[in-house]
């Protein structure tokens, strides 16, 4: 029975995934401009936007996007090049360079395609003058591990760029811009996927310095000025259009539980906090859900689906391996204590959870016992920050490969009736 369930989760979240697809989603370019068309971008699904925009695109046109290694996807007109994800590399800030030298050139009768989505932060990378490539880097990395949230994030790094919290609209006029994105953001603020390379943000200085102040993360005096220097640019937004995003794939994944026999029920799309506490509370729910047989008016007649969205974070202590989603997985399995009712999984819908290949975890009652036979301290696992490594022994890991696209988090946990 779990095996069949198992199943069926699987498919419910290659349908999430599928549904967040940037292919067919585009609006049909009806006006040719009198001038060039150009289509830049950056993100994990900057390849696969790319070939979609082009693919239906009935005019000529050219461009540059940057996207993660591994990738790549096969274009005609448009180039697409690869560099590294989470942390900048040389690559990203070229590629980078080689977008904004286009951006400059164009005319007041060229249109710009914009094409951007989540990851485009770290690929799509250019300080402001006088802060070095290293600089950047490392203040890049010690967000990661603050456990920082992607607003709290996207706000340092909108500060010290050049190109992002739209910067980079700044270069692109007085030619139109359009800009299409794929949310990975709780809230699909525009402003934050990607850290907004062409949408003007509202945001507050003084926040980048409580955010550095609040996870104790140290600049010099040098950056400090050049930030004071260098405020982001104010205007009003226009021509952005969101084409995918984690409220869509929760939708499709609904429809498709419905198909099945189960209940649905959609309990966000920007769940955050910590993903071990996020993943206690929601396996309490769950255990709430079995014991009272409802979930408000919904009866457990049916096995109900729990699904989420979102971006929870991790903050590292240890020296394990995994992401965010591996370590909510664990977390539930410990809280559940091998409930024989409930299981679920927790993937980042593009293909990559954390520091290793997997895109998440699968946990059942099975996952439970074949710990107990392992003799695995699964606290130890969470304190260490190695979600990867107690999945990979229980043979729980869920590997997609890259999805070629990115709304976060999915996560699917299934109450049965007994």
């Amino acid at each position: 029975m779990i095996k069949n369930n198992k199943q069926q989760l699987l498919l419910i979240m290659e349908e999430a995934i599928n549904a967040a697809k940037p292919f067919n989603n585009f609006p049909k370019l009806v006006k040719k401009p009198k001038g060039k068309i150009y289509v830049l971008g950056a993100g994990k699904a900057a390849g696969s936007m790319a070939k979609a925009f082009e693919d239906q695109c009935s005019f000529d046109l050219e461009g540059l996007v940057v996207t993660r290694y591994d990738h790549f996807v096969k274009t005609k007109k448009i180039k697409v090049l690869e560099a590294s994800h989470p942390i900048p590399d040389l690559n990203g800030y070229n590629a980078t360079k080689q977008i904004i030298q286009i951006a400059k050139n164009t005319s007041k009768d060229d249109l710009v395609i914009f094409l951007i989505s989540g990851g485009a932060s770290a690929l799509f990378c250019s300080p402001l003058d006088g802060i070095s490539f290293n600089e950047k880097q490392k203040i890049n990395n010690e967000l990661l591990k603050s456990g920082a949230s992607i607003d709290q994030m996207n706000i340092v790094r909108q500060s010290i760029s050049a190109v992002k919290g739209g910067r980079l609209l700044e270069l692109i006029k007085p030619s139109n811009c359009i800009t299409y994105g794929i949310s990975d953001i709780p809230g699909d603020d525009p402003s934050f996927i990607g850290s907004g390379p062409t949408i003007y943000t509202n945001n507050d200085t003084n926040k980048f310095f409580e955010i550095l102040d609040n996870y104790k993360i140290k600049i010099s005096n040098k950056i400090l000025s050049i930030v004071k220097n260098n405020l982001l640019p104010k205007g009003i937004n226009e021509n952005f259009h969101l084409i995918a995003s984690p409220m869509k794939a929760l939708k499709a994944a609904a429809n498709l539980a419905k198909k099945i026999g189960f209940s649905p029920i959609i309990l966000s799309d920007k769940l955050e906090g910590n993903a071990a506490e996020e993943g206690k509370r929601m396996a309490n729910l769950a255990l709430k859900i079995k014991k009272e047989k409802h979930y408000k008016n919904i009866s457990l007649e049916n096995p109900i689906l729990l699904l989420s969205g979102g971006e929870t974070t991790v903050k590292v202590n240890g020296l394990g391996r995994g992401g965010r989603n591996s370590e909510f997985a664990l977390s539930m399995v410990n809280t559940l204590k091998g409930n024989k009712n409930i299981l679920g999984l927790s993937v980042d819908t593009d293909g990559i959870d954390g520091s290793e290949d997997n895109a998440g975890a699968f946990f059942s009652y099975e996952t439970f016992l074949n710990s107990k036979k392992l003799n695995l301290d699964i606290k130890k696992y969470i304190n260490n920050n190695d979600a990867f490594s107690f999945f990979e022994k229980t043979n729980d890991l869920i590997f997609t490969g890259p999805t070629l696209t990115n709304v976060n988090d999915f996560r699917a946990v299934l109450v049965l009736p007994n």
